[in-house]
C-alpha cells in the first residue's frame, strides 16, 4: 500500500492574553529551561511517521519563532514555520495550503494538530491519532470527565447537567484527513462558522463520524500562570512514553 503522508501541524497562532501581563505569547515562556514550544516540538520530530512539522505563529513572531527552533532543534530541516491565521480554524487551513502547495495534497493526507502549548503529548497519543485519522478520517483526544458538567444557557440558572458518563473532556492532538476537512469547512455557512469551537465541530456540525482517543491527564494545556508551576512539577518526575 502506498505510503500515507502524514504531517504534524503545531499551532502557536495565540499570544496567550489569559497568562496575564507577559511579555511574549506563552508558547516562548520557558520551563525546564527552554521555551514550553520547543517541549512539544520535541515531541513530534522524533515520531518518524511525520514527513514533515508545520508550526503555526502569529505574524509578529515568525522571525522569533524561526530563531527559537534554530537554536534547540537538531532536526530544524524537518520544521517549517508560516502564519497563522485569524482563528484556530483559520489557522489549520493555512497549515492545509501550505501543505498542498509544498508537498502535495491528496485524500489519504493526515493532520495531526496539536496546541504548541500542551508539551507533555506522549508518544502513544500521537501514535494513536495516526492510527485513527487514517482508519476513520478523524479523531479527538480526550479524557473522561471527573467533575460533573452543569450547563446554563443564560449563565445565571442551571438549564441541564448532562450524565457525567457520556462527557470527556477535550485536548489536542485533533487529527484528520486534511482534504475532508477543508472540504466540510468550506461547505459551511458563515453563521455556522462563527459556533465554531474547535476543529472537530466542524465535521460534527455535518454528522461526520470523529473516533475518540484517549489522553493522560498530564497533557495539560499551559494557559495560566499556575501551569506554569504545575509544568515544571511534571518535568521534575516525567519519564519518556
Amino acid at each position: 500500500m502506498e505510503k500515507t503522508n502524514v504531517f504534524g501541524v503545531v499551532l502557536a497562532g495565540g499570544i496567550g492574553s489569559r497568562m496575564g501581563n507577559v511579555e511574549k505569547p506563552k508558547q516562548f515562556m520557558e520551563v525546564g529551561k527552554k521555551p514550553i514550544i520547543i517541549h512539544t516540538i520535541e515531541k513530534f520530530v522524533v515520531q518518524p511517521q511525520f514527513e514533515r512539522i508545520i508550526v503555526l505563529s502569529p505574524k509578529a513572531w515568525l522571525n522569533y519563532t524561526k530563531d527559537v527552533i534554530r537554536k534547540y532543534i537538531r532536526e530544524k530541516d524537518k520544521i517549517d514555520v508560516i502564519e497563522g491565521g485569524a482563528t484556530r480554524n483559520d489557522t489549520i487551513m493555512n497549515a492545509i495550503s501550505h501543505i498542498e502547495k509544498q508537498y502535495g495534497l491528496d485524500e489519504e493526507t493526515v493532520i495531526v494538530t496539536h496546541d504548541s502549548v500542551r508539551p507533555f503529548v506522549t508518544h502513544r497519543i500521537l501514535e494513536e491519532n495516526i492510527h485513527y485519522a487514517r482508519e476513520m478520517g478523524a479523531c479527538d483526544t480526550v479524557i473522561p470527565a471527573t467533575d460533573t458538567i452543569v450547563a446554563s444557557a443564560d449563565h445565571e440558572i442551571i438549564s441541564d447537567i448532562p450524565d457525567r458518563s457520556q462527557m470527556y473532556q477535550g485536548q489536542t492532538p485533533q487529527s484528520f484527513k486534511a482534504w475532508k476537512l477543508r472540504q466540510v469547512f468550506e461547505a459551511l455557512t458563515e453563521e455556522e462558522k462563527k459556533i465554531l469551537t474547535d476543529a472537530c465541530k466542524i465535521l460534527v456540525l455535518k454528522g461526520e463520524k470523529v473516533h475518540l482517543v484517549q489522553g493522560e491527564v498530564s497533557n495539560i494545556k499551559i494557559t495560566y500562570p499556575h501551569d506554569l508551576r504545575v509544568a515544571e512539577a511534571i518535568l521534575g518526575g516525567e519519564k519518556t512514553c
